[in-house]
């Protein structure tokens, strides 16, 4: 009897460890058909899904009913489950190398606990190979087991999107893959019964890790070109807006638009795929040069900021700036490596004050993260005011919101574009 079969008569037990945006949506849809046991550290996250709160807001409490899953934060609770899925986040460092160390620390705890006949596959983003090299051998030392021999070992990576109410996970097509043919098997059948639009099974764990670390590189890159043609096109005094939208008109053309590129995916995943190539002797120069420019956006709109200021005869030293959103991106609660933090310490830097608001954010996360302290409340005598994250609240503000807000003339930097219609006279976007 193969595991799925076990899996689905309950004789057997699946595990999720790491659940945050990506793997309590799993977990919940799992524990549908199966018996579940989700594992995460956060003791505090895990007293709140215990009452069918999601700590990252984006499930509601009816979203758990009905679900056969125990809430732990302990790994060794992992020791009754069989079938293990690990989807702990994989960010990079400072100096922009891969971390690893949550991904290696879940990986032993699976490896304590595992047992002949195991199964474990990974879901978090990493480069091709990390599987195989970095994580097997940590299993097979810490349970004295053989992959392939003793337990099973696979690969599916995440593909869910914060606040996408769309495309969520049963509603997405899978990428699969197994260390061999039978784990190929068992996998995709365990992951079929949940998903709608079913799976894709990729011929090996690498083929698998290497086609999801170019999903984001692939949009790194375009959405650079369109950073840089923004930079361009703000020199020569035309809208970038509208040049995108004429060369729309073409069949062939692919729209993407500037912005800032943050998050735990698009500003990351590139980093991933250029370690490897780097240690294998190949200096990447499309990806690495797509990141460059990206991570210059907040300097440029700082700069651009600022040029305004003085240009409308104000001292920047002396100027207020009001910062709406710090979410990496609008209408959720996720801050990671949100890049308005950047340019808020960009703005700082020319001696601005600056205050930042956001309907979505947790004012104690994001002084955690990034020291910046979230105001509740808002003046009335703004220099500028700065719309990087647009949200539906802000989206829907009038042009006499932000004349409440301002000092005099209103200068508003709304980065996506989402306030254009307003009409208001001086505005900039990207």
């Amino acid at each position: 009897m193969g595991i799925y079969k076990e899996l689905l008569e309950k004789k057997k037990i699946l595990s999720v460890t790491g659940l945050g945006y990506v793997g309590l949506p799993l977990a919940l849809e799992f524990a549908k058909y199966f018996k579940v046991i989700g594992l995460d550290i956060n003791a505090d996250r895990v007293e709140l899904m215990k009452k069918n709160i999601d700590p990252s807001k984006e499930l509601d409490s009816s979203d758990f009913e009905g679900c056969d899953i125990e809430f732990t934060s302990d790994p060794m609770d992992l020791s009754k489950a069989h079938f293990h899925i690990i989807g702990v986040p994989t960010d990079i460092d400072d100096n922009y190398v891969p971390n690893l160390k949550p991904l290696l620390g879940a990986t032993r705890n699976i490896g304590k606990i595992i047992k002949k006949g195991d199964y474990a596959v990974f879901e978090s983003t990493v480069y091709p190979g990390c599987t195989e090299e970095d994580c097997v051998p940590l299993i097979e030392a810490e349970a004295n087991l053989k992959m392939g021999e003793d337990f099973k070992v696979g690969y599916s990576p995440e593909r869910i999107v914060p606040g996408d109410k769309v495309r969520t996970f049963t509603k997405i097509l899978k990428i699969v893959s197994g260390c061999d043919d039978e784990a190929l098997e068992e996998i995709d059948k365990v992951y079929n019964h949940v998903l709608e639009n079913g799976t894709y099974r990729a011929s090996s764990i690498r083929v698998a890790e290497a086609a999801k670390v170019i999903e984001n590189t692939q949009r790194d890159i375009n959405i650079s070109l369109m950073n840089e043609l923004a930079i361009i096109f703000d020199k020569i005094g035309i809208d970038t807006t509208e040049v995108i939208n004429a060369a729309g008109s073409k069949w062939n053309f692919h729209k993407y638009t500037p912005g800032l590129v943050g998050g735990h995916c698009i500003g990351v995943d590139p980093y991933y795929l250029m370690h490897k190539s780097k240690q294998l002797g190949h200096d990447p120069q499309v990806i690495a040069a797509g990141r460059r420019v990206n991570n210059y956006i907040p300097s440029f709109i700082a700069k651009r900021l600022v040029t305004t200021l003085i240009d409308s005869g104000k001292s920047p030293i002396e100027c207020k700036v009001l910062v709406m959103g710090i979410t990496f991106k609008e209408d959720v609660s996720d801050i990671r490596n949100s890049k308005v933090a950047d340019l808020i310490g960009e703005i700082i830097d020319f001696s601005v004050k600056v205050d930042v608001i956001d309907v979505h954010a947790s004012k104690e996360e994001v002084f955690h993260e990034y020291k910046i302290d979230l105001k509740e409340g808002v003046d009335d005598d703004y220099d500028a005011i700065v719309l990087a994250v647009g949200h539906k609240e802000y989206k829907e503000m009038s042009k006499s919101d932000f004349e409440k807000l301002s000092k005099s003339n209103i200068i508003l930097f709304d980065i996506k574009g989402v306030v254009k219609h307003l009409g208001i006279q001086n505005y900039w976007k990207l």
